[in-house]
């Protein structure tokens, strides 16, 4: 791990577009490299909305603070500028995309990336796919279904860690992965997370989650605790374990 943040979020203040409510109310937050972080809290604590604005969701607008990553303010970079840099979101909710396979919808994101004028060889991204699914213990008639249509909610966050093993990313956003998965599929998620972060132990994780349990399974280096758009406890792996067993009503008080 580096002393050197990858990421430093400083005093962010955010919103939903358009609107007036204040969502955020002076984040403040430190990702090193090759650390994995947990935001816990309870819902409509603004979890989701500081993963959001991280990815430039264009539904948020960041009022006032500042977003660096590696260096270089981000807050005017584009979503698809910000996910070049490294930068990965794994949706709580996936789109389904009828009629696009997985297959495609991996190259077409890959292709993207190649240099103007460059072309991605298709041989290279078959034989990179395939080894990518074989690490992640995936069938490989999978990247044939079309993205998410008719999948289960597992089968849904798992096409989402497959999409973070072929993007490679620096920093990989985890929204509320866990949410409305079964034991088994939350395993399987927690593997593949896990088996890609030991490939690549620079690669930073955050985690935004409700619950203890996906923290059973992957184990962060610091759990931070947000409640009413601020974070109000910052600590190790024991900070999930006190909320897993008194939950947040000490924590509800904090003014915004």
């Amino acid at each position: 791990m580096s002393d050197t943040p990858i990421l430093s979020i400083r005093d962010v203040h955010a919103k939903v577009a358009d609107e007036d409510t204040e969502i955020l109310h002076g984040v403040d937050l430190e990702l090193g490299k090759g650390e994995i972080h947990a935001i816990m809290g309870p819902n409509g604590s603004g979890k989701s909305t500081l993963a959001k604005i991280l990815a430039g969701h264009p539904g948020y607008e960041v009022t006032a603070g500042s977003i660096t990553y590696k260096g270089e303010d981000i807050l005017e970079a584009e979503p698809d500028e910000r996910s070049k840099a490294g930068i990965f979101l794994a949706f709580q909710y996936p789109v389904e995309i009828p009629g696009v396979s997985i297959a495609n919808f991996l190259r077409t994101a890959l292709q993207s990336r190649e240099e103007e004028g460059g072309e991605l060889d298709l041989f290279d991204f078959q034989d990179e796919l395939l080894a990518r699914m074989e690490l992640l213990g995936m069938d490989a008639s999978f990247a044939e279904r079309p993205v998410n249509d008719g999948f289960s909610g597992g089968e849904k966050k798992r096409n989402e860690i497959l999409q973070m093993a072929m993007l490679r990313p620096e920093l990989a956003l985890m929204d509320e992965t866990d949410s409305g998965l079964d034991i088994d599929a939350l395993q399987v998620v927690a593997d593949g997370v896990n088996k890609l972060h030991q490939e690549n132990p620079d690669m930073t994780v955050l985690i935004i989650t409700h619950y203890q349990r996906l923290l059973n399974y992957l184990k962060p280096h610091f759990v931070h605790v947000m409640v009413k758009g601020k974070l109000v406890r910052s600590g190790g792996p024991e900070v999930a374990e006190e909320l897993e067993a008194r939950g947040y009503e000490e924590f509800k008080t904090v003014e915004a």
